[in-house]
Parts: structure tokens; C-alpha cells; sequence
């Protein structure tokens, strides 16, 4: 329902330019930052249908391409499967760095405007639906930190009336928002009491082995009455 921590360290990652095979650069993402969220919107989920077609399986042989790949068209199958994917969904991240993390928050935002890689949400055929807005706050916790950042309405981020503040009547119309909810991390500084804690196993130890180990995180059910 809302950003994982590895889907959020991998928006960095592809802005700030570290490369998949690139362990240092993954380890030093992996230690340097903590993340708070606020969910605003849930969205809708959505489950579509794939196929896929894929050849037999050969020992000691690698292809130099797709299309060498699929050369063989006897030796061609169809896979099929699903994918789920989170539609109108929209949240507020606060990204707190580590005191030796790498890359600075004025790098971060730097980045996030002008990535070096193209940013995406889990697959390349889903971008981010609107531009990010990263901003640099100084506060003394996290709930003030979010709360404080400036959230413009859905038009005002397409650059259409800048000027208008988040929740517009058509955001209200096209996203529904109900009741904010706020994530953290532990360690954050909250300024909120938290309602229960949860778990998640999105904690990347390895990208290259693909292994995530489990995590807290803290959650208050009312993220603008919460104190």
C-alpha cells in the first residue's frame, strides 16, 4: 500500500547513478539512509495478465541478445503469469541520511530532478505518474518535517496553477485521500506516539543475490492529529 524501503533506495540508487553490479555503491545506499512516509492516498490495486514467450533452457549458453535468443523458434515457449501493480497511490517520503552516508540530501534532491538513470516503480514500464518535488527541511522530528514541507495540489506539480495548495477539489475528486497514515523507521525521531508496529522484509542485504532481510517500522493511523 505504500513504498517499500528497497523500492525507495532503488530511486536513489538509479538517480545518483550506482549501477546494479555496482557492491560498494549498493552497500553504501543500503547503510546510509532511513526513510519516513505518509501515506495519503492508497490507490487502487490492479492485476494484469502476461505472457511471455521464453526458450528451453540450454547449459553453458549465453545469448548476446534477445532476438538470438528467440532465434530458434522450435525451441520457443509461452510463459504466463501476472502482474500486480498500485494505481493512484501517493505519498510524502522523508529521507533522513546517516551521519556517513555518501551522498548529501542536496545531492539526493539534486539528482531526483535530474536522475542519471530513468526512475521507475518496480518495472521500467511504470514511471513515476507526476514529477518528484524534492525539498531540503530542517526539523526537529519527522512529523514536523513532513507536515511543514510545502505539498502542492496534483495540477500545481504538472505546472499547471502553481500556486495551489494540496488538497485541491480535483485531487479530492480523482484520489479520494482518507485518513494519513505515518511510517518510520526505527531510530527516526517521530514526535508522534505510534499505534502499532509492524514488520516488513524489504531490508536489501544483496542486490545481486537478491536477499532482503526483515525490518520494523512504526505506524500512527492519524498522521495530522498524531503528537
Amino acid at each position: 500500500m505504500y513504498p517499500s524501503k528497497s523500492a525507495l533506495l532503488g530511486l536513489l540508487g538509479a538517480a545518483v547513478g550506482v549501477r546494479r553490479d555496482d557492491d560498494a555503491g549498493q552497500q553504501a545506499l543500503f547503510s546510509g539512509y532511513r526513510f519516513g512516509i505518509k501515506l495519503i492516498s492508497a490507490g487502487t490495486p490492479l492485476r494484469d495478465y502476461h505472457t511471455v514467450q521464453s526458450p528451453a533452457q540450454q547449459r553453458n549458453v549465453r545469448f548476446r541478445s534477445r532476438r538470438q535468443e528467440l532465434a530458434d523458434s522450435s525451441r520457443i515457449g509461452t510463459l504466463l503469469s501476472t502482474r500486480e501493480y498500485r494505481c493512484d497511490s501517493i505519498s510524502v517520503v522523508a529521507v533522513e541520511a546517516m551521519p556517513d552516508a555518501r551522498w548529501s540530501l542536496p545531492e539526493l534532491a539534486g539528482a531526483l530532478c535530474h536522475p542519471h538513470f530513468p526512475l521507475y516503480l518496480g518495472r521500467k514500464s511504470c514511471p513515476p505518474a507526476l514529477p518528484l518535488m524534492p525539498q531540503l527541511v530542517s526539523a526537529e522530528n519527522l512529523h514536523l518535517a513532513i507536515n511543514n514541507a510545502a505539498q502542492p495540489s496534483l495540477l500545481a506539480l504538472l505546472g499547471r496553477n502553481p500556486e495551489q495548495a494540496w488538497p485541491s477539489q480535483a485531487d479530492k475528486r480523482v484520489l479520494r485521500p482518507s485518513m494519513a497514515r505515518l511510517y518510520w523507521e526505527d531510530g527516526m525521531e517521530s514526535g508522534m506516539a505510534e499505534d502499532m508496529q509492524i514488520m516488513r522484509h524489504d531490508l536489501p542485504l544483496s542486490r545481486r543475490r537478491w536477499q532482503f532481510a526483515p525490518r520494523r517500522e512504526w505506524v500512527c493511523l492519524n498522521a495530522e492529529e498524531g503528537q
